[in-house]
């Protein structure tokens, strides 16, 4: 498997796994939630051979530190995105950024004046309101879910996470993507995502999409469950120089459930822009 963690970064949210693979020009892959660089997986192999590419898992997700007192929400998470293009020596990295990883980049880039030579924005959490009626719902009854039996709290999880699909995944696909969830501080941090969800972290970069710095490109699965393409369609006039691409046969998880489609439109994309 392409996808290794071989490297562990002290941030301000405590220790970031990461990995690196492949040879070109860098490209950044930011995971959404619940999710971890896991996510990356099936598409690493067909885009190493033409980049250099960098993922972490986020503070609070995957294999980076679960610290039950650490702020792990949006704001922390676009500057820790910040602080790892600064440790990797990104000036201008290429950025494929999926679900709340969209708003963490943007953060980064509109707030905290990151440089990306192109930027793909793949199902992004990006614009209110957020998210599925579910996330909604445990976000407004946190402490009832907190104290669910270890049983009970794996079932939410593989409900949760299958809730996002339309496609089916190999059993092993859906046992790591919800296997960091499952230990105990893995049930703790899951919780306490929703509990630190605040709909001002979009809200803060929404006027400035417009101002976005480099050649864009937005990425949706036609059948999103979460987020439906209406919502990208909506980004999409916000940005209006972005070019937008229609993942036909996607849910919200293109890279796992069409990752054909997303690599040849990855390359097709970061191609157009650097000749």
């Amino acid at each position: 498997m392409s996808w290794t963690l071989d490297e562990t970064v002290a941030t301000r949210a405590g220790a970031v796994a990461a990995g690196h693979s492949g040879d070109g020009p860098d490209l950044v892959l930011a995971h959404g939630w619940p999710w971890s660089s896991f996510s990356w997986h099936r598409l690493i192999p067909l885009l190493e051979p033409h980049f250099r590419l960098h993922y972490y898992d986020m503070p609070g997700f995957g294999r980076s530190g679960m610290d039950a007192e650490q702020a792990t929400s949006l704001d922390v998470q676009g500057e820790v995105f910040a602080d790892m293009l600064d440790h990797w020596g990104l000036d201008r990295p290429l950025v494929l950024a999926h679900d709340f990883g969209g708003a963490a980049t943007l953060r980064a880039h509109l707030l905290h004046g990151r440089d990306y030579a192109g930027y793909i924005l793949m199902n992004v959490v990006a614009m209110r309101p957020w998210g599925s009626a579910f996330f909604d719902h445990v976000g407004r009854h946190v402490e009832a879910f907190t104290g669910l039996p270890p049983h009970i709290h794996e079932a939410v999880v593989r409900a949760y996470i299958a809730g996002a699909l339309v496609n089916p995944l190999p059993q092993a696909d859906l046992d790591a993507l919800a296997g960091p969830w499952l230990t105990e501080a893995g049930r703790t941090s899951f919780y306490r995502q929703f509990a630190q969800a605040d709909e001002r972290y979009t809200a803060e970069v929404e006027p400035l999409f417009g101002t976005i710095r480099c050649p864009t490109a937005i990425f949706w699965g036609v059948d999103d469950p979460w987020i439906p393409l209406a919502r990208g369609e909506a980004l999409h006039d916000l940005v209006p120089t972005a070019e937008f691409v229609r993942l036909d046969g996607a849910g919200h998880l293109p890279q796992l459930e069409t990752t054909d489609a997303v690599a040849a439109n990855t390359l097709r994309f970061f191609n157009s822009i650097s000749t």
